[in-house]
């Protein structure tokens, strides 16, 4: 005898209003954050490690930039050494059928031209915005124990870890009461690691958090370190989002967005099967 899971299951309350709300405010706090960060990062496209950086230093290991070969302007994209040709997609950007030297296409970016002080108004408003969230989100999980339940991964989810990685390279996709072992480990990792993680290396940006608390530089290697774990884990968090969402696509769209809007969803019918 085994079970076997059937989409025809009752219609739950799967998702309180905290775990709802908080969801939709992350999504509106990252996509501003990732579009003003980048606008940011412009101002300085390179990535360095340690505490200094600059012409005299040796120590990037990312730089976006344009440069002309044969008379004609193309992006250059340097990653640990190697060098890159990203000719419209990354440091030269066609702009009305001319190319430009431009880090960013401007869809990418928040304002969509250069502004360095509107980006870091939108970034900064937006990062305390999520900091808040986290914590709202953490006060309410704990009180309708949506973070015991489905948030912290136990003995029995990683013993069923394999399981679950090889029924969703199958796409066989569940719909369950709880958090399967693969979304839980997913969503600790991002509310417990990647989220704290790019606060505290954001902070550690900050002259005036640096004058406060100096010790943050020897945690992080110093600010030049600590900008390049940021930007490293915003691409962590972008392919954590097109991934998340590529799931809900494949699992049915509408009871996943149902689950996020109303707090209901259908879930699958379990039930012997020789």
């Amino acid at each position: 005898m085994k079970l076997t899971a059937q989409r025809d299951g009752p219609i739950i309350r799967r998702h309180a209003l905290t775990t709802r709300l908080t969801h939709w405010l992350w999504v509106i706090c990252l996509f501003f954050l990732l579009l003003s960060g980048l606008q940011i990062f412009m101002a300085r496209p390179d990535l360095y490690i340690g505490q200094q950086s600059g012409f005299a230093f040796d120590n990037s290991i990312l730089s976006i930039g344009a440069g002309y070969q044969n008379g004609e302007l193309v992006g250059v994209t340097r990653l640990f050494g190697s060098s890159f040709d990203t000719t419209g997609w990354l440091g030269a950007i066609g702009n009305a059928g001319t190319l430009q030297p431009q880090t960013f296409p401007s869809w990418l970016t928040v304002p969509s031209y250069r502004d360095l002080a509107t980006g870091r108004v939108v970034h900064f408003f937006f990062a305390w915005v999520l900091v808040g969230t986290l914590l709202f989100w953490l006060v309410g999980s704990l009180i309708n124990r949506h973070l015991s339940r489905d948030i912290l991964p136990r003995g029995r989810d990683v013993s069923a870890l394999p399981r679950d990685m090889a029924d969703h390279a199958r796409l066989r996709l569940h719909h369950r009461r709880t958090y399967g072992p693969l979304q839980k480990l997913s969503y600790f990792g991002v509310l417990f690691v990647a989220l704290p993680l790019m606060i505290a290396t954001g902070l550690t940006m900050s002259p005036g958090m640096n004058a406060w608390a100096p010790w943050t530089l020897d945690l992080f290697g110093g600010r030049q370190t600590a900008r390049t774990i940021h930007f490293t884990v915003m691409l962590l968090l972008v392919l954590f989002v097109a991934v998340h969402i590529a799931m809900v696509l494949l699992a049915g769209p509408f009871n996943e967005l149902r689950s996020m809007v109303t707090g209901r969803m259908r879930v699958d019918r379990e039930e012997d099967a020789a």
